[in-house]
């Protein structure tokens, strides 16, 4: 089993915030250990995701449910059979001299399967740790380098 939750004030907006966590096919992109993420069906204010994680040569499929309150919060769980639990929250809230405060990125999971807990449960948990600290880079990516950008051919 492992929990991990961590608060952080970021420069972006919340709505760009939601935004970047919401768009889970780029995942790859940025997040070395995720090599697919796809959105399987999108509800009014849901998603299905499945998605393949990788631990050395060991990777992973699973599929995960997000409701989206944008730009508030994202719950993320899943049922799948890899885990006995798995619970993921965003919470973004505006703060009062600008930016957003993360209030909270949490993470709960557990997996099912003891070998696997002991074969992949580490590396998940340093993913988990190193997950607000790719999204932050990443935010800093799509929103500073492209406004400066878009600065510069003004």
């Amino acid at each position: 089993m492992t929990t991990y939750a961590q608060r952080q004030h970021l420069k972006y907006s919340a709505a760009q915030l939601f935004d970047l966590v919401a768009d889970v096919e780029r995942y790859p992109e940025f997040m070395s250990w995720v090599t697919e993420s796809r959105i399987r069906q999108r509800r009014d204010h849901s998603i299905v995701v499945e998605m393949t994680i990788a631990a050395g040569l060991l990777r992973k499929r699973f599929s995960s449910v997000g409701a989206l309150h944008r730009p508030h919060r994202i719950d993320i769980s899943s049922d799948d059979p890899l885990f006995d639990r798995f619970k993921q929250r965003w919470i973004f809230e505006p703060a009062a001299g600008g930016g957003t405060n993360v209030v909270e990125y949490h993470v709960d999971f557990k997996f099912r399967s003891r070998v696997l807990q002991m074969l992949m449960g580490a590396a998940f948990s340093d993913r988990a740790v190193a997950t607000p600290a790719a999204f932050k880079r990443r935010a800093h990516q799509l929103y500073d380098d492209h406004s400066q950008a878009q600065l510069n051919n003004a």
